[in-house]
């Protein structure tokens, strides 16, 4: 049987390019390899609760009613009701450093009056580079790669500032260690610091069935258990994919959400291909469930980005995990509070390679670690916690490997991106991270553009 289109990997970005094709007709199946969707941004059960995976907050945040606005045009592009998500906005997050802490809400001038007051020589140098981020098309897929530092720092000229304004967009999107592609860090910066966060009512699930309900009524074939073992090509040409269980499928455009070097190693190709690096940034994640809401020990932030450090260090750590910086999100206190209990979520910087070492024991030995450093960084945000723990669950770059099949539990793809899509191969299209969008929204963005441009633009 032959299709429109494979989208390999039902993820937010694969599952976006399925419906985007599906809702013009085009005959489209959707591959994947596990037995859920949402890939990096998932969810599961334990303890009779539902657990998130990957999102801390929805990026981009919009009211009601707005335009020209990244959310409002995935959801205009994907025909959902923006009051299906029932968005609620954080109250404020905090970047911490040894000496200063900023606050910013969703609301950019609250941060920049913040700024104002710790930097204030700074001042006239952020309104510019403002200025200059409002006229750049982050969005262009012809725009060079330049590291965002180097730009940067024509208008800002404090180190400190840098690294407090670079580090929540680093840790949130950046696939290279210490920087980020300008075109990248714009995204970020519009949608973290001008747009901001928002989580929907109950959770990263919310979204997940909006599109699984999306692809059932277009009637858009899904198979799970489904791995992708090889991609045929003919003359550079794409033919099909074969499956694990041995089935063969043919169809003349295949957009892979899998990551640009995952993607290429199942290329089966009379000509060398060029390679694409695995990226280094993988993480570890501790997520305690208390007594009490945040707000009954005094705090209301929705996240703080730490770093104990004068200099933010945003690469992969030479121990198993960093715990002198960390992303602490505290889901309860979005404006609206739809959970039972208490949560704390704390993202530490992994490396994957020393998890990978470990025995049974040492894993065991190690995650324990991590949850005692990530109960320590919780009562210096919450200095009055009672230290209860209700229950408790921590998992690791391995694990991360194990449910997305990224080399190296990356989470932020190769930093080797194709900003259009196109590989060597005419017919394979990559979406997601590897394309060079990021968060959930930029991810289903990803998977939306690509299917407009190689799949609707006959």
């Amino acid at each position: 049987m032959k299709y429109d289109a494979i989208i390999i990997g039902a993820g937010m970005s694969g599952m976006a390019a399925a419906i985007r094709l599906a809702m013009f007709d085009k005959k489209v199946l959707l591959l994947e390899k596990h037995v859920i969707t949402g890939g990096l941004n998932s969810y599961y059960k334990r303890a009779k609760r539902d657990f998130d995976v990957g999102l801390h907050a929805l990026t981009n945040y919009m009211e009601k009613g707005e335009r020209r606005k990244p959310l409002a045009t995935l959801l205009k592009q994907l025909r959902i009701p923006y009051d299906s998500l029932e968005l609620s906005p954080q109250r404020h997050s905090k970047i911490i450093f040894p000496e200063k802490t900023l606050t910013f809400t969703n609301d950019l001038n609250e941060l920049v009056e913040d700024i104002a007051i710790h930097f204030p020589n700074q001042i006239d140098g952020l309104t510019k580079l403002i200025a200059h981020i409002n006229e750049f098309n982050e969005t262009a897929l012809d725009n060079e790669h330049v590291l965002a530092k180097d730009v940067v720092r024509r208008y800002i000229s404090n180190e400190e500032l840098l690294e407090m304004i670079f580090c929540p967009l680093l840790i949130y999107g950046s696939a290279w260690e210490n920087d980020m592609d300008f075109s990248q860090f714009v995204i970020m910066f519009k949608s973290i610091y001008m747009e901001g966060f928002s989580r929907p009512k109950g959770g990263v699930r919310t979204i997940i069935n909006l599109l699984l309900n999306k692809l059932e009524t277009l009637g858009c074939e899904v198979r799970f258990r489904s791995e992708v073992i090889k991609i045929e090509t003919k003359n550079e040409k794409i033919k099909g994919v074969h499956l694990k269980n041995g089935d063969f499928i043919e169809a003349d455009l295949v957009i892979s959400s899998m990551g640009l070097p995952e993607t290429l190693s199942v290329v089966e190709t009379e000509k060398e291909l060029p390679t694409a690096r695995t990226g280094k940034m993988t993480f570890t994640e501790s997520i305690l469930i208390l007594d009490k809401f945040p707000k009954d020990f005094g705090v209301d932030t929705t996240i703080a980005f730490f770093n104990d450090r004068p200099k933010y260090l945003y690469r992969q750590p030479s121990d198993f995990y960093d715990p002198a910086s960390a992303v602490i999100c505290l889901p309860n206190n979005f404006v609206h509070n739809d959970f039972e209990d208490g949560w704390v979520r704390i993202t530490n910087m992994a490396n994957f390679n020393k998890w990978n070492e470990f025995t049974k024991d040492e894993y065991r030995a190690h995650k324990e670690l991590v949850f005692q450093n990530a109960c320590k960084l919780t009562k210096k945000i919450l200095p009055s916690w009672n230290e209860e723990v209700v229950y408790k669950d921590i998992f690791s770059p391995t694990t991360i490997k194990k449910y997305t099949s990224h080399f190296g539990g990356t989470v932020y793809g190769s930093t080797d991106k194709s900003r259009d899509g196109s590989t060597a191969i005419k017919g394979l299209v990559i979406c997601g991270t590897d394309q060079g969008f990021l968060g959930i929204v930029g991810s289903m963005l990803s998977g939306i553009s690509m299917a407009n441009l190689y799949g609707l633009m006959d």
